[in-house]
């Protein structure tokens, strides 16, 4: 009979999707070769009894095609499921993903680690690199997450990424048919993930910056995505940045459009337009918007951001800073 172990070999082809590191684990696609040791980790009373969808025991058949469900899911855009593995031993450790609602405008949250691995704060270094992947790539505004009451590991961690209690209710678990047991419901806002201070309120800082609504010849307006590592990660807006000590307005737009576009521009070449002032919690954010239809190059991300250009019907789609938002209605009726 071969061991558990025999399933886990190099022939094992990696499956599509993305790859998530953090300094001890990596998030990668679940695979056919994972089966064995999925099922020898989750096969455990003290695991289904917090998992809704896991009934007890977890019988072998049902982790492979579960494996091979969660392949489907993301080729169809329904759900995001990683593997979490332990990096320096290469060891499957648990697992966690998001299944996506049906307009890819929110997620839910779902998570569960081997006992083996456990009180090592593996749940919360995934939990956080996945929500952060998750605000940065996917369309998504908000997550959601459903914890038993009684599961105290999952609510702490959910408190320490900041998600916020919505609410309480009853749900059944598999491995509990017939019962409907004490849940708590937990969200987290996109935005919200911009550290939050407990310091006493100070006075706020202007911070002054500029922006450029780029427009094409098919009159659509240019919008970058903010990647990860970056505050509000996920959020479309215009090009632009921080003036630097001396600089005016014009100079600086034509200096952030080269380094994070690749664009050559004329600050004669922009027209302004509007300006957004935005109180955020703190600093208050000035920034000039000018217009731009002039320039030499073709635009690249050359900070990992993605681009699009956008009719201006549809900029309300693609989710923006707050300081960004009334922005939409004014280029909306210009263009």
């Amino acid at each position: 009979m071969p061991d558990l172990f025999d399933s886990l070999t190099p022939e094992v082809a990696a499956p599509p999707g993305p790859v998530l590191r953090t300094q001890r684990l990596t998030l990668r696609p679940l695979h056919g070769g994972d089966a064995a040791l999925f099922h020898r980790l989750i096969n455990d009373w003290d695991i289904c009894r917090r998992v809704p969808d896991a009934p007890f025991p977890y019988p072998q058949a049902q982790a492979q095609s579960w494996i091979a469900a969660a392949a489907q899911d993301r080729e169809a855009g329904r759900a995001e499921q990683f593997a979490v593995e332990e990096t320096l031993t290469g060891a499957l450790a648990g697992c966690v993903g998001l299944k996506l609602s049906k307009d890819r405008k929110s997620a839910e949250l779902g998570y569960w680690i081997g006992r083996a691995h456990w009180r090592q704060g593996y749940a919360l270094e995934a939990v956080r690199r996945l929500v952060e992947w998750a605000f940065a790539s996917l369309p998504i505004a908000q997550l959601h997450a459903v914890v038993a009451a009684d599961n105290d590991g999952s609510l702490a961690v959910l408190g320490r990424l900041g998600f916020e209690q919505t609410g309480k209710g009853h749900r059944v678990f598999s491995c509990r048919p017939g019962e409907k047991l004490p849940v708590k419901h937990f969200s987290l806002a996109r935005e919200s993930d911009a550290p939050k201070t407990t310091e006493p309120a100070q006075k706020s800082a202007t911070l002054l910056v500029v922006a450029a609504a780029l427009i094409d010849r098919q009159g659509r307006v240019l919008l970058a995505r903010r990647p990860e590592g970056k505050k509000m990660a996920g959020l479309w807006e215009f090009p632009g940045g921080k003036l630097e000590t001396g600089e005016t307005p014009e100079a600086a737009l034509a200096r952030e459009l080269r380094e994070e576009l690749g664009l050559e521009t004329d600050p004669k070449d922009f027209a302004p337009f509007v300006f957004a002032s935005h109180a955020y919690e703190n600093f208050h954010l000035l920034m000039p918007v000018f217009l731009c239809r002039r320039w030499k190059g073709e635009p690249r991300g050359r900070e990992g951001q993605k681009l699009a250009w956008v009719a201006p019907g549809d900029l309300a789609e693609y989710p923006m800073p707050a300081a960004d938002r009334p922005l939409i209605p004014m280029l909306r009726d210009f263009l």
